[in-house]
């Protein structure tokens, strides 16, 4: 038995001696390291490492919920008799329970997912040269006046959960990453971009000459970056933040929104919302992929699903409380910490790609902007209305004319997803795989 199996094990037998009824215990131990670099000298360096431990009791129909980072035996006792007491306290609420011993994942395998690093944890300086290298390199890139940061850092992770009527898993997570952000021109004049990369496997990392070498070229382009035109024009998102507006989507479809009567979708259960023929499926098995899990943070067996079946939106993103206000099964979108009750989250989605390029869909386009940066964020939840600050390029003839910044994009989620043309660029790495996504018909407000 591991050690935050066995933490689990203490809490929910310290919960049964205190009086709850039913119980969940989760234990996380994780280790995080950063590094930050600037002038090609050490700026920053941190470490945490620990162990927290979480424990929710039910009695009736009521819950409440305790965490500590002490994993001593009456730090354990203490926590079941003061979750007890303020469950016996709060209100009762018709919805919750732990799942049935029918819904619970009995078995998984964890190889296939890799979600897990199996290499050694880097050495700190290893991760300072990482650094380094990214901000040698984007200073080498002519027009590149300054590097503002450069940073590295790795994390590991392990997680275990377990139930009072028999659930018991766990496993880890590991990352690395490398990040820098690079600046040109001095004052008024002055205009930024960046490049960060992060993987799972160490070996799958970009080296960190090719991000910084990006996050120079990135941040030379935007050079003498001005305001484009105001009025009516389509939108190209870059890959690099499209998903951003397949996230409002899913924000609008989770389950907790709808229970509440607040989400623009509310009322688009089985209507088409995207453009026929394409899908957003969400997919919790895929490997290598950091949103990856075989089971849910009810111990719900995850599974592939699809949010949109061609255009069209099929459910919610549900656990089990959420579910139940719902009159409705949970789709084993379970997520929770140690100091908070399971809430409905999303894993990894994929949007169907086009068969077109990036570069094609700017031809296709015309006139209209590209968009690479967001800024600052006014969204109704209620209505979809959307604004958002951008910055990019002006393209004119279906080719990049200059740069763009400090203009404002906006529209109506509902009136733009229904338009969306979707290229073939996403990136296979990333928990959402969304390509770049030309939306017509938006308003810019700029010079």
């Amino acid at each position: 038995m591991t050690r935050l199996e066995t933490l689990t094990e203490q809490l929910l037998s310290a919960a049964n001696r205190a009086g709850a009824d039913q119980a969940d215990a989760l234990a996380v131990d994780g280790t995080s390291v950063s590094i930050d670099v600037l002038g090609g000298k050490l700026e920053h360096a941190e470490r945490s490492e620990g162990v927290d431990i979480g424990l929710r009791v039910l009695i009736g129909q009521r819950q409440a919920i305790v965490s500590a980072s002490d994993t001593s035996q009456a730090t354990i006792d203490a926590m079941a008799e003061r979750a007890v007491a303020m469950a016996k306290e709060a209100p009762e609420d018709p919805h919750i329970r732990l799942a049935r011993a029918d819904e619970l994942a009995t078995s998984w395998d964890l190889g296939p997912l890799e979600l897990a690093d199996p290499s050694a944890e880097p050495d700190p300086a290893e991760l300072e040269r990482d650094a380094a290298e990214a901000e040698a390199a984007a200073l080498a890139v002519k027009g590149v006046t300054q590097v503002s940061s450069a940073s590295a850092g790795y994390g590991r992770h392990q997680f275990h959960l377990a139930t009072s009527n028999g659930f018991s898993g766990g496993y880890g997570r590991t990352n690395r990453g490398t990040s820098t952000v690079a600046i040109t021109g001095e004052g008024a004049s002055m205009e930024r971009d960046y490049a960060g990369e992060m993987r799972v496997f160490q070996t799958d990392l970009p080296s960190p000459q090719e991000i910084g070498t990006k996050a120079g070229e990135r941040t030379v382009a935007m050079a003498g970056a001005k305001k484009p035109p105001t009025g009516a024009f389509p939108v190209l998102y870059d890959e690099r933040i499209s998903a951003s507006l397949i996230g409002h989507l899913l924000s609008a479809s989770n389950g907790s929104m709808i229970a509440r009567g607040s989400s623009w979708l509310r009322d688009y259960l089985g209507e088409e919302i995207l453009p026929k023929g394409i899908d957003l499926i969400e997919d919790p098995l895929r490997p290598r992929v950091m949103g990856s899990r075989p089971f849910d943070g009810e111990g719900l067996a995850t599974r592939a699903r699809k949010i949109i079946d061609g255009g069209v939106l099929t459910g919610w993103t549900l656990d089990l409380a959420t579910a139940d206000k719902l009159g409705m099964e949970s789709t084993a979108n379970a997520a929770r910490g140690t100091s908070s009750p399971p809430g409905p989250s999303i894993s990894n989605v994929a949007l169907t790609q086009g068969d077109k390029s990036r570069e094609d869909l700017m031809r296709d386009m015309g006139t209209g902007l590209l968009v690479t940066s967001m800024i600052g964020s006014t969204i109704n939840p209620t209505t979809g209305d959307y604004s958002r600050g951008a910055s990019g390029f002006w393209i004119e003839n279906g080719e990049i004319a200059y740069p763009v910044n400090e203009c404002t994009i906006a529209g109506n989620l509902l009136a733009m997803l229904k338009t969306i043309i979707p290229a073939n660029d996403a990136e296979p790495h990333l928990s959402r795989l969304v390509p770049s996504l030309l939306v017509d018909g938006m308003t810019l407000a700029g010079a």
